[in-house]
């Protein structure tokens, strides 16, 4: 199937697919061919699983995640691959047996191996990874991330915390150029997570200790984080949360303004420029402009999460570029890490970065902002701005979803609600939640992989690197138009 860019917008996509091509990027294989037969391979049963492992609410909690509609979904999928048994042993007695009942559910395998947009399985077989929840968008394992990454391991991977770290300071220093403008201070953490836990306690140290979230939307699971992503799922067994967290609709500035009113000059706001656990979904244009509107005329603090929209996810440095919007604080996360190390960030204004600037003990962390993280970090900028990354996943999210669209057509109607999305991040938004498990394991059978929605159960989640090649390409939407004819069969029979 060849995939060209949408006849109104091929001016926009006209830049060369292949730019930017890191020299660890594998070529497609028949590893990755359709199974045969309409029939998931690998998906595996999860009923004896579960029933040896006595993980007793596997099929719930398959339901919940979105992965598998179903145990009959499962059941349906076909034979058993290899599983590794030593590793499913270790999960079941030392991770959990909630987690090895979802691996076998998913086909029993263990990922050993990965470069550029494919993992490798210890079966011999290998998956072109359109999912990793936004982290891999210069692919994995990019020759340049690694190479810093290496080198920083062989000269001062951790720090003593004692003295000045050189190469966090070159990470904020590089970073910092591309942020909103004023937006320079950056502090760096762990995990997106932590981030927003950072973004937290920065609010409060203002004395805006009333926080407004968007429903569905998605900022960890951390106590503090969880307290703001809207979703009871998870946060009803860790209730009571932080007090004080008013929910308002996405995409309605008037209910923002009903929840500021009352609360001026003591709230924090924290919103995504578009929601993706929420299931790919994007406001209409001016929402972030007068959501920054409402909170400056409110004397609120704007924290505008762009863990998975950051970072050229979007066709843009971030979300916010689009509009010209400067928040008070900017989280990073997922992208930043180069796929290779984790890392997050917060940065702010020099304004809202006060309080943690002042007193550096403020808020710390043992492994924050360590030398190896910020070393991956650096190079990750460094890459995209050689290789025109941003330029890239705005060129090839048009031709991608102009192709998805064209291949989810048939079943408009029907099995599929709609496709959308911007740049690299796309969502398949299905009319029954059991579509998503059955399509989800389908395309696992033929090798490739993608994502459910956490908060957004009826939609599948692309967020494909932005090193991906024109072979690659046509072989997910071969691969997806398969994987949809099998589903529609199976949900109508």
């Amino acid at each position: 199937m060849t995939v060209s860019p949408p006849p109104t917008e091929a001016a926009e996509a006209a830049e060369p697919s292949g730019a930017g091509q890191p020299s660890g990027a594998a070529e497609p294989s028949g590893a990755a061919e359709p199974s045969g037969a309409g029939q998931p391979s690998g998906a595996a049963e999860p009923s004896g699983a579960a029933e040896g492992s006595g993980a007793t609410e596997s099929c719930g909690a398959a339901e919940r995640s979105g992965a598998a509609a179903s145990c009959g979904a499962a059941e349906s999928a076909g034979p058993t691959a290899p599983v590794d048994v030593d590793v499913v042993d270790l999960y079941l007695k030392h991770i959990g047996s909630g987690r090895a009942v979802m691996g076998r559910v998913m086909g029993g395998m263990a990922e050993v191996r990965s470069e550029g947009a494919w993992i490798h399985a210890d079966d011999g077989r290998r998956f072109l990874d359109f999912g990793g929840y936004g982290v891999f968008i210069l692919g994995h394992r990019h020759p340049a991330v690694v190479e810093a990454v290496h080198r920083q391991i062989d000269t001062h991977p951790l720090a003593s915390r004692v003295f000045l770290e050189p190469v966090a300071a070159r990470a904020a220093q590089a970073l910092a150029a591309h942020t909103p403008p004023g937006v320079d201070y950056v502090h760096f953490v762990n995990s997106g997570a932590e981030a927003t836990e950072a973004a937290l306690k920065l609010a409060r140290a203002h004395g805006r200790t009333s926080v407004i979230t968007t429903r569905r939307g998605f900022h960890g699971k951390t106590l503090g984080a969880l307290s703001v992503t809207a979703n009871a799922t998870y946060q009803t067994p860790f209730q009571p949360l932080l007090p004080d967290v008013t929910q308002v609709d996405y995409d309605d500035p008037a209910d923002l303004e009903q929840a500021l009113a009352p609360r001026r000059d003591r709230a924090c706001v924290i919103v995504e420029p578009v929601q993706g656990e929420g299931g790919v979904r994007i406001p209409r244009p001016g929402y972030l402009r007068q959501v920054r509107a409402l909170c400056s005329t409110y004397g609120a603090l704007l924290v505008v999460d762009e863990i998975q929209t950051g970072m050229g996810r979007l066709g843009t440095w971030w979300g916010v570029d689009a509009e010209g919007v400067r928040p008070d604080v900017l989280l990073a996360g997922k992208g930043l890490s180069g796929g290779v190390v984790p890392i997050a960030a917060m940065a702010a204004t020099a304004e809202a970065y006060g309080p943690f600037s002042r007193d550096p003990y403020l808020h710390t962390s043992t492994f924050g902002a360590s030398p190896i993280a910020c070393a991956a970090a650096l190079a990750t900028v460094r890459a995209m701005e050689a290789e025109n990354t941003v330029a890239r996943a705005a060129a090839l999210g048009l031709r991608l979803r102009a192709a998805v669209r064209e291949v989810c057509a048939p079943y408009r109607g029907g099995l599929v609600r709609e496709v959308r999305g911007q740049g690299l991040l796309i969502g398949i938004e299905f009319a029954e939640e059991q579509a998503v498990g059955e399509l989800l394991l389908e395309l696992i059978a033929r090798g490739v992989l993608v994502n459910h929605s956490l908060n957004s159960t009826r939609v599948l989640r692309l967020t494909p690197p932005a090193v991906v090649d024109d072979e690659e390409l046509d072989l997910f939407l071969t691969t997806l138009a398969e994987a949809l004819h099998s589903t529609a069969g199976r949900m109508s029979g």
